[in-house]
């Protein structure tokens, strides 16, 4: 007879947990032999066989893996059965490969030992219910961050991509992401992109009360438009508290890599950093993300989440775009490319260290400047000097611009750089690129110690005279993380608040959040935990 029993009736100890639950049932799809199940307050599961043929069995189910637990009626005419399911993805390592991966492990249980079965599902969902209660995260404490969990159930909108990466989006979503939601009780919501810029139109003006979280799965692309269709609402900033994810569906991946190296996982790619990605959406743990709020010398202000680039690493990824069927394997392709080509290219790279504070903190307008500097200041177009007056990008609404977070740090282009700021000495360079992750890539590991919101850009830029195979084996050194240790003269890393870079030269790819944008002069700064995002700590 299967049912319910508490500590107080004898029930086993594992260990020295609590027992909270314990129980006989049978193990579908094997009905004829029972299982003793005990649940404790450590958050295990164990199963253990205690008929002939079963005797063998033992299993623990760490219940910090498990995404979900269901209970349900049975389909049976005779027997009134209800049943209880749970659904585990813990690390394990397979034959095949000697790093772990999460792998699904799920368990069905039958209750069947009333003849009602109202009482059958009610005993179910005491274990089901129980079960959840554990499996939830712990919400990490720490000292101006605020961290939160999705409701359950909840509903997402899923943002997809269908000819991101190699093209295969729509069909891992079906046949990954989509049971593993329907397992955590996660309603979703599918709108397939049809053209650029139509998932930012849709957020920009469409209703997004009916969704707990947005999901974005696709490359770092669609991600970049969401965030900047969301700071176009007139509700920007309550919009901004709604959760954003990232689920890889691209070829780049940069910050579905960095969640899932946060969340302190083994590098993965391809199915198996989806699945890890995916678990962490159904886990539902959120947490405030930083972006950087960049201005452009013709007028544009964009939010970026990622990155900011320019000279060889941009180049490398645009390049490579024609690659995009090949996954991350494009990026070999456009690095071969562009060393055959290597550029230098002639600017001046200013910025504001980390630590470094300001005399003054006066918002960015044509009459105030931060340091209380005067007097025109030049700025270089296609080698040619030019005078840039601040003004408002075409198609940018003005209501909400107005509103949006002062960039406190910076002033306009038509001025110097405040003089607590740095001015690289050097005008040559082979790249520069501004990072708020750790992933330049799936696989490409470009600032190890960036953090979600950790109020940094991570800086680096490559001076002149570095040769191809030093580049080269920089690139392969990224890969790893290692590159700093390499101890190249040529390439600084510092952490900033701050920076602005003028090309004297309109020439070489600018990229945002890997987009493109024209060469011109382009400043950003930092603002602390502007959105949400599901990943954790």
């Amino acid at each position: 007879m299967d049912g319910w029993q508490g500590p107080e009736d004898g029930s086993p100890q594992p260990g020295s947990a609590e027992v909270l639950l314990h129980g006989q049932f049978p193990l579908v799809p094997a009905l004829r032999h029972s299982c003793a199940l005990t649940l404790t307050r450590g958050a295990e599961l164990h199963i253990q066989g205690v008929e002939a043929g079963l005797d063998s069995l033992s299993i623990v189910l760490k219940l910090a893996n498990c995404i979900g637990c269901c209970s349900f009626r049975g389909g049976e005419t005779q027997e009134p059965a209800a049943y209880f399911s749970v659904f585990c993805y813990p690390f394990k390592k397979g034959w095949w490969d000697s790093s772990a991966s999460r792998q699904r492990v799920a368990k069905t249980f039958r209750v069947s030992g009333s003849q009602d079965v109202e009482e059958n599902l009610k005993l179910a969902e005491t274990w089901a219910k129980k079960i959840r209660e554990l499996s939830l995260p712990k919400i990490p404490k720490q000292e101006g961050v605020t961290y939160g969990l999705l409701p359950r159930p909840c509903r997402v909108l899923v943002l997809l991509n269908p000819q991101s990466g190699t093209g295969r989006a729509l069909q891992l979503f079906q046949s990954h992401v989509q049971p593993m939601l329907t397992e955590a009780n996660i309603a979703f919501t599918v709108f397939v992109t049809e053209r650029p810029n139509h998932a930012h139109d849709f957020v920009q003006n469409g209703d997004l009360s009916s969704w707990n979280a947005l999901v974005v799965m696709a490359g770092d692309g669609l991600m970049f438009e969401v965030v900047n269709g969301l700071m176009k609402r007139q509700d920007w900033e309550s919009a901004l508290k709604k959760p954003l994810c990232i689920l890889p569906g691209g070829s780049g991946n940069a910050l579905a890599a960095s969640i899932n190296h946060y969340a302190g996982n083994e590098p993965a790619i391809k199915e198996e950093l989806l699945t890890n990605c995916t678990y962490i959406l159904c886990k539902g743990l959120h947490t405030p993300m930083d972006l950087v709020s960049l201005r452009t010398a013709s007028g544009k202000r964009l939010f970026s989440f990622l990155s900011f680039g320019w000279g060889f690493i941009s180049d490398v990824d645009i390049t490579s775009e024609r690659y995009r069927k090949l996954g991350n394997a494009r990026f070999t392709m456009g690095t071969v490319q562009c060393l055959a080509k290597l550029e230098v290219y002639k600017g001046r790279l200013s910025y504001l260290p980390v630590g470094e504070t300001s005399a003054s903190s006066s918002p960015y307008s044509e009459q105030s400047s931060s340091s209380g500097q005067s007097g025109h200041h030049t700025c270089y177009r296609n080698g040619h000097p030019i005078r840039i007056l601040p003004q408002t990008a075409p198609g940018v609404s003005h209501v909400p611009e107005a509103t949006w977070p002062e960039d406190s740090l910076l002033v306009p282009f038509n001025q110097p750089v405040p003089q607590h700021w740095t001015v690289e000495p050097e005008e040559e360079f082979i790249a520069i690129f501004a990072i708020y992750q750790s992933h330049l890539g799936a696989d490409y590991v470009m600032a190890p110690k960036a953090k979600l919101h950790d109020g940094s850009i991570h800086l680096f830029y490559l001076k002149a005279g570095v040769s191809r195979t030093a580049l080269l084996k920089l690139f392969l050194a990224i890969q790893k993380g290692t590159h700093m240790d390499l101890n190249y003269p040529q390439l600084r890393y510092i952490p900033v608040r701050a920076f602005r870079i003028e090309p004297f030269v309109a020439a070489g790819l600018m990229t945002v959040d890997g987009e493109m944008l024209p060469c011109e002069p382009v400043q950003g700064q930092v603002h602390n935990q502007l959105c949400r995002i599901i990943g954790g700590p």
